[in-house]
């Protein structure tokens, strides 16, 4: 058994070697095919330089960042927690654009009854349950991280895909009926109807398109534009709402002509109140918002001293972002509610009525005349235009923290231009699916956002339940009961929503098993991330025998001295040749197989001594083949300097038994299967160069 050739090249790295090893010449590397001057494809390298300028932080590299310097990752590319509040505001805040006339056609003079319900559950469930859940998972990953753990292995992750599923479902058709809202706004102005009639779908995609732009161009630059936006259109509300208020104090009429309408349509309190709260469901879109301010935490400004499993100025920013966002949220529909239904004529809330789907700016025009009228219809269209910002940002931190993680997307997509690309192309496809229709997209909306707060007020239970907090976990479970009730109500009445989000998840569970076919045969573990104990670098260093690193590959078992000694009798004989007494074992102890996460690896040696003495090397990794290669890449670059490959490790593995393809789909699937075979194919992509590659003996 004699080791692969190396080529030399013209000019020799030392003419002496201080530790008498045969002198040292640079590995050969193919000759590059296309030099600097002539390398073709310029315009095209350049535009995907500028693609993935911005990358994702996966998990383990913000781990990296902060340990390495936490107070300044902490505040890198973040911003103060208002401004971050603004980002999801002008989604959540937008509402109110639409809130009022929907509440009133669902309720009647019920309206406001059911509108304070709805702030009820707003401040004592979803903001309690998402101050909780950013608690648990201050980077981003919302209510899904809390609910990972439930199920082990693939189970978990199929899991994870639904309510990923239902995820998209809500913030994809948050952007594109945000869009065809705000495009049926500007169709309703007198002055362009005459020139862009019949335009809708196609002013919706320019919508779209411009959104996405604007992501495109800069997280920062779609924050200043979410910022500016939340300001003016909730100062031209606060206008509306004061001049609404001194108009029923001036009043009082109105206000007793609607106690007289609830006294005869329900009769005693008690009734008024369980109508009300029935009717809640049709009014459940005005809880839309939290999920995506816990999705965009990683924009949120911390404090000196976080560190990345305790962000704690994060997680406090974070508290001051959803309990501002709520309490402005709740005063404002409070007052809208009760001035819309108390002021608004009820046959103008009826299709073709000047307060249908519009009753604040009805209160405008009545109030201030047609310029203030003009100025709230635009910032109501600029808002709604860009309410699917909130739900972009929440898909730009919630999608790398998962699919690409699982191997389920391409590593590409934890970077944030091409990610943009992508939800902008499928919002492009909604859009055109639904033909820009604001009614037929709002039982999916609906569905999705009700699936993840109900999926976050369950994980919230369970959270307190393991806690052994009992009251909290008792809690908790009534108001996921609500949840429940009000998905369920949702689903029947519209079972649309619930066939656009299967529709989802099929698509994603289809993408992401591509995906993973692609994917398997990545290294997975960045070989600057792989660190030894000293005891592993002495047993590496010092096993290498005239010019030669074997390796033999192990299962973890019995660490005895007996063990080592019949494994090695054993591989003797599988390979029918003496593979010498300087070998070294290798042992991968399977973590999570499924984990496509480039994460820290170490490895640690022992020394198990009796007649002789076995070196062991111990390393925990996602799945075998993978690490197996990826240590194998790691120790030729230990044993050799600057690029010079004088020793290129053996590895010495055992067949599986069984079909080769069973064990191949095994591999792609689950991460087990034919070991030396699924080694040495992933060593090949990694490298090309077969005289430098590290050897894979199969027996």
């Amino acid at each position: 058994m004699t080791t692969s050739p190396v080529r030399p090249s013209d000019h020799d790295v030392s003419p002496e070697d201080p530790g008498n090893r045969p002198v040292a010449r640079r590995a050969y590397v193919s000759p590059d095919p296309f030099p600097a001057q002539a390398r073709p494809g310029g315009l095209v390298n350049a535009v995907g330089a500028w693609l993935l300028e911005h990358q994702g932080a996966t998990e383990s590299k913000r781990t990296h960042d902060f340990e390495r310097d936490p107070e300044h990752v902490g505040r890198e590319h973040t911003h103060s927690w208002w401004r971050v509040m603004c980002l999801t505001g002008v989604d959540y805040f937008s509402t109110l654009g639409y809130q009022p006339s929907i509440a009133f056609v669902a309720a009647g003079a019920l309206s406001p009854i059911a509108t304070v319900i709805l702030v009820l559950v707003t401040l004592f469930g979803a903001m309690p349950i998402y101050i909780k859940v950013a608690n648990e998972s201050p980077h981003g990953e919302g209510s899904i991280l809390m609910l990972r753990g439930l199920l082990s292995r693939w189970k978990g992750k199929a899991f994870i895909l639904a309510l990923l599923g239902f995820a998209a479902t809500g913030w994809i058709i948050t952007i594109t009926l945000s869009a065809a809202d705000a495009t049926a706004h500007i169709l309703e102005n007198p002055v362009v109807t005459e020139y862009l009639h019949g335009q809708r779908l196609p002013v919706t995609l320019i919508l779209v398109g411009l959104l996405g732009f604007v992501f495109l161009y800069g997280f920062g630059e779609a924050i200043n534009v979410a910022v500016l936006l939340v300001v003016v259109y909730l100062a031209l509300n606060a206008v509306v709402v004061a001049l609404a208020v001194t108009d029923m104090i001036s009043r009082p009429q109105v206000l007793l002509d609607w106690q007289d309408a609830l006294i005869i349509g329900w009769g005693n309190p008690t009734r008024v109140v369980l109508a009300a709260a029935l009717l809640f469901p049709k009014l459940a879109l005005g809880l839309s918002g939290f999920e995506t301010g816990v999705a965009v935490m990683p924009q949120i400004q911390g404090a000196p001293g976080d560190t990345y499993e305790r962000p704690l100025g994060r997680i406090r920013n974070a508290r001051k972002l959803l309990i501002s966002a709520a309490a402005i949220m709740s005063v404002f529909l409070i007052f809208t509610s009760v001035a819309t239904t108390t002021l608004i004529p009820a046959e103008e809330f009826l299709t073709g009525g000047k307060a249908n789907g519009r009753a604040l700016a009805y209160l405008a025009y009545r109030y201030l005349g047609p310029v203030f009228g003009t100025a709230y219809d635009l910032s109501t269209i600029a808002i709604l235009w860009f309410a699917g910002a909130s739900a972009m940002a929440g898909l730009l931190n919630l999608i790398p923290n998962y699919l690409p993680r699982y191997g389920m997307a391409p590593q590409f997509i934890s970077s944030v231009r091409p990610l943009v690309l992508v939800i902008t192309t499928m919002s492009f496809g909604v859009t055109i699916l639904f033909d820009a229709d604001v009614d037929a997209q709002g039982a999916a909306y609906a569905t999705g956002v009700l699936a993840l707060m109900t999926s976050a007020a369950f994980a919230v239970a369970l959270k307190y339940h393991s806690e052994a907090r009992r009251a909290q976990a008792v809690y908790f479970s009534v108001i996921t009961l609500i949840f429940t009730y009000t998905l369920g109500v949702s689903a029947i009445e519209r079972p649309d929503g619930l066939r656009i989000a299967i529709l989802f998840i099929i698509f994603i569970v289809a993408t992401s098993i591509v995906s993973r076919i692609y994917r398997s045969f990545e290294l997975r573990t960045d070989l600057s991330m792989i660190n030894a104990d000293q005891t592993a670098l002495a047993i590496i260093r010092d096993s290498v025998r005239d010019g030669r690193l074997s390796v033999m590959c192990d299962r973890p078992g019995e660490r005895s001295y007996n063990h080592y000694r019949e494994k090695l009798t054993q591989e003797q004989e599988a390979f029918n040749t003496p593979i010498g007494d300087d070998v070294v074992f290798l042992e991968v102890d399977v973590k999570d197989s499924s984990d496509f996460q480039v994460a820290e690896c170490t490895i640690t040696g022992e020394f198990i001594t009796g007649d002789e003495t076995f070196r062991v090397l111990r390393v925990e990794g996602a799945s075998v083949a993978p690490t197996i290669a990826a240590v194998l890449m790691w120790m030729r670059n230990q044993v050799n300097e600057d690029g010079v490959y004088r020793v290129v490790p053996h590895a010495y593995l055992t067949w599986t038994e069984g079909s080769p393809l069973w064990h191949a789909a095994r591999f792609l699937f689950w991460g087990e299967g034919e070991t030396a075979t699924m080694t040495r194919e992933i060593l090949r992509q990694v490298e090309p160069n077969p005289l430098i590659r590290p050897h894979i003996h199969a027996g």
